[in-house]
């Protein structure tokens, strides 16, 4: 079975970041925004339209995975987020299959549960994330700690209903995961190869 490392991540922790530098280091696969790609193909939808179904908010009353709904839904934004989604679970499950590999986000810990991933989340708090944001702003981009304060917990919101919206479960919660790190003041390059040490 190949090793395989989930990553979940509040906005602005550097959560990618540590997944893309711990793949490098381990010298496996990094799947993130490949992710949406293969989506796009294996859908024929628009790779900017599958990031739009895949960050809007899905219908509360009817998730998918439990089926506890009384209420039947067939509408169209309905339809497309549940193609959009069986087709990523088939498709991190064949890049989970393929090869060693670390994936950030999509709900692959829980996609994966069968196969016992290791499973990460990264954290920070609220100021740690708003200097990330900025320091990684395109140039000519200002915006005020209260206007990125507002990102982050719009983003966090939309990734928690998500993840609890298709798994049944709590985003974030400890119990979740394997292994939760804090990134406030860390600097991510100098704790990868301490990371890494427990896959070796």
């Amino acid at each position: 079975m190949n090793q395989v490392i989930t990553i979940g991540r509040e906005f602005g922790s550097g959560g990618r970041e540590l997944g893309r530098r711990l793949a490098k280091e381990l010298g496996v696969e990094y799947y993130d925004k490949e992710i949406l790609t293969a989506i796009a193909k294996h859908t024929s939808l628009s790779e900017e339209y599958v990031q739009q179904v895949v960050e809007r908010q899905p219908h509360q009353l009817y998730p998918i995975t439990t089926g506890r709904s009384f209420i039947y839904l067939d509408t169209q934004p309905f339809q497309q987020a549940s193609t959009v989604f069986q087709a990523q679970q088939e498709i991190i499950r064949e890049m989970a299959a393929k090869s060693p590999c670390v994936i950030v986000g999509r709900c692959a810990d829980y996609i994966l549960r069968d196969s016992k991933p290791f499973r990460i989340f990264v954290y920070a708090d609220l100021q740690s994330r708003i200097d990330r944001c900025r320091s990684r702003a395109e140039a000519g981009e200002s915006m005020t700690d209260k206007e990125y304060l507002k990102q982050i917990q719009e983003m966090d919101k939309a990734r928690s209903k998500y993840y609890a919206f298709y798994t049944d479960m709590k985003w974030g919660d400890k119990l979740n995961y394997d292994l939760c790190i804090n990134t406030t003041n860390q600097d991510i390059p100098a704790l990868v190869p301490v990371l890494a040490k427990i896959f070796a």
